[in-house]
């Protein structure tokens, strides 16, 4: 395991019941890249993500961030130290509009915001998110109420509201699933964009290869709870294991 990098997960596994999810998941995520977890579905990608991001607790195996033990910290505890996580499903709040679910990730919980909000001491949140807003080029819809977005804006705007709380560490599970492929392509190219411009570190799980490996540093495979390969795109989508188990070959 490379002790340098920015994320480490030491032999992590995780049960649910019978079915061993995660079995002794060891992987290291450096900093600056954008580190991609693949895999056929129920391969234990999606539980790995709620693992790092504290949804989950292991069983057995030891999480380090910038050096740090943070195996037994909850989610808003991670969220504090720079490791935020955004979902398939995008967690908006649907009857707010754009700018105040954005706004909602830089305070404790949403009685804070309504009181905080708008007071002239809050002045640079809001240009804050204006800017995040204008980088994912949702600014024209700032006012709209979130449940007015197509699918692929509100992943986007999922994404914005991730980026209002200045991660180190940007956990994606799955942010072009039931995009259109336009929209798929953008949203690609926006998080390759903001890892450049930003200095962000990305570990994302995705099943549109074709879009992700392009921007891919570094590649994990999963299959049954294990990792079965990594390295580079390329040499990945030649390992024999990984064509038997994720392209069925």
């Amino acid at each position: 395991m490379n002790l340098n990098g920015l994320f480490l997960a030491n032999g992590i596994s995780k049960r649910f019941g019978q079915v061993r999810a995660l079995d002794n998941v060891t992987l290291t995520v450096d900093r600056g890249t954008l580190t991609l977890l693949i895999g056929p579905n129920g391969s234990g990608k999606t539980t790995f993500i709620q693992v790092a991001g504290g949804l989950l607790e292991p069983e057995s195996g030891t999480i380090f961030f910038e050096g740090r033990d943070v195996t037994r910290l909850p989610p808003h505890k991670r969220f504090e130290l720079g490791i935020v996580t955004t979902f398939q499903i995008p967690h908006l709040f649907p009857s707010l509009s754009v700018l105040e679910n954005v706004l909602i990730a830089s305070y404790r919980g949403v009685d804070d915001f309504f009181k905080l909000a708008f007071r002239r001491s809050e002045r640079g949140l809001v240009d804050k998110a204006f800017e995040v807003l204008k980088l994912l080029s949702l600014e024209r819809a700032w006012d709209k109420p979130a449940s007015s977005l197509s699918g692929g804006q509100m992943k986007l705007l999922e994404l914005a509201r991730a980026l209002m709380g200045e991660p180190k560490l940007l956990l994606l599970d799955e942010p072009l699933a039931g995009v259109n492929p336009t929209l798929a392509m953008e949203i690609m190219d926006r998080i390759a964009e903001l890892r450049r411009r930003l200095g962000l570190t990305v570990l994302m799980v995705e099943h549109r290869l074709d879009l992700a490996l392009k921007q891919a540093d570094f590649v994990y495979v999963m299959h049954n709870g294990r990792v079965i390969a990594e390295g580079g795109p390329e040499e990945v989508l030649e390992h024999t294991e990984v064509r038997k188990a994720y392209l069925g070959e």
